[in-house]
């Protein structure tokens, strides 16, 4: 699904993705919702059925699952109207047997205050819902406004991109926003977000240098580093096959006591330092508190 107001660039974003051979071996319908003043690449639309929708209420399970007898797409794409309720449309429009796999969500940056002054609500439904979300059309100044209001703590899963009017794009992530609240004297992470935290510490560890943070982990205990263990949470990159153990040093007293597959509450300050696993410096926790507790569920922290 492709979200955003009228004029935002989802059509301008499709015609690329369609462009690139997204569609090239794969039967696609394109369900539009919007009719904007970019028109579709005809010569992108070889193996693409464009369907249109004036009214959500047209969007019913059981007229979206005619249009997939009929037309037998591998794959189905959304312009969605920025102006209907995309919770209404993933939770009673979509057919049971089919997968949302993606939302992305564009946003003309110029008018991004004047809409979230004025259809706040709207607005942030469809940020807080994306996988991936692009403000496009950014001066250096939006850029630098951007990042003040920090989208990371309104969506922390999303890859966020800042697009120049020259059509180059930047990570929103340049060192200085994170998806916690760094105030906070203890930074408590929620067990739903370790592996967002995870991701964020280990690729900008700056940004917890000297900070106390507070987790749920497992413990896991190695050998070669004593008064070491390592704690962290086993993930789920993206099937069942794919299971990894993401994990930070952890120095704490007595350390020992805790075997491996322990479930144990951490608070401890971060420091950056030499670590071998790392080849370099990295994150290194310096335990204040331990004690044991529940796994929690789920156990996996899925991304």
């Amino acid at each position: 699904m492709i979200v955003g107001f009228l004029d935002s660039g989802k059509t301008r974003f499709i015609n690329g993705v369609l462009e690139e051979g997204f569609a090239r071996d794969d039967r696609t319908i394109l369900l539009s919702c919007e009719e904007g003043e970019e028109s579709y690449e005809k010569r992108a639309l070889d193996n693409v059925t464009v369907v249109t929708a004036e009214d959500l209420e047209e969007l019913t399970p059981a007229y979206l699952t005619s249009l997939e007898k009929k037309y037998k797409p591998d794959q189905i794409l959304v312009e969605y109207n920025g102006m209907w309720s995309l919770e209404e449309f993933c939770t009673r429009r979509l057919p049971k047997n089919w997968t949302l796999y993606q939302i992305m969500c564009m946003v003309e940056a110029p008018t991004f205050a004047l809409y979230t002054q004025n259809m706040g609500q709207m607005m942030m439904e469809k940020i807080r819902a994306a996988d991936m979300i692009v403000f496009n059309r950014c001066t250096d100044e939006l850029k630098t406004a951007l990042r003040k209001r920090n989208l990371r703590m309104v969506n922390r899963q999303a890859d966020i991109f800042l697009e120049a009017p020259d059509g180059q794009a930047e990570d929103y992530r340049d060192g200085t926003v994170s998806a916690f609240d760094r105030s906070q004297s203890v930074i408590e992470i929620p067990d739903e977000d370790f592996g967002v935290w995870y991701v964020e510490v280990m690729d900008e560890p700056s940004l917890y240098k000297d900070r106390t943070v507070k987790f749920k982990g497992v413990v896991c205990q190695d050998k070669r580093f004593g008064g070491y263990f390592t704690v962290g949470r086993h993930a789920m990159v993206c099937c069942a096959e794919d299971i990894t153990y993401l994990g930070l040093p952890c120095e704490a007293d007595h350390g020992e006591q805790y075997a491996t597959r322990d479930w144990v509450e951490v608070t401890a300050k971060v420091e950056v330092r030499y670590w071998p696993v790392y080849h370099g410096e990295g994150p290194v926790l310096v335990a204040t508190e331990i004690r044991r507790c529940e796994k929690p569920e789920p156990e996996l922290v899925q991304f």
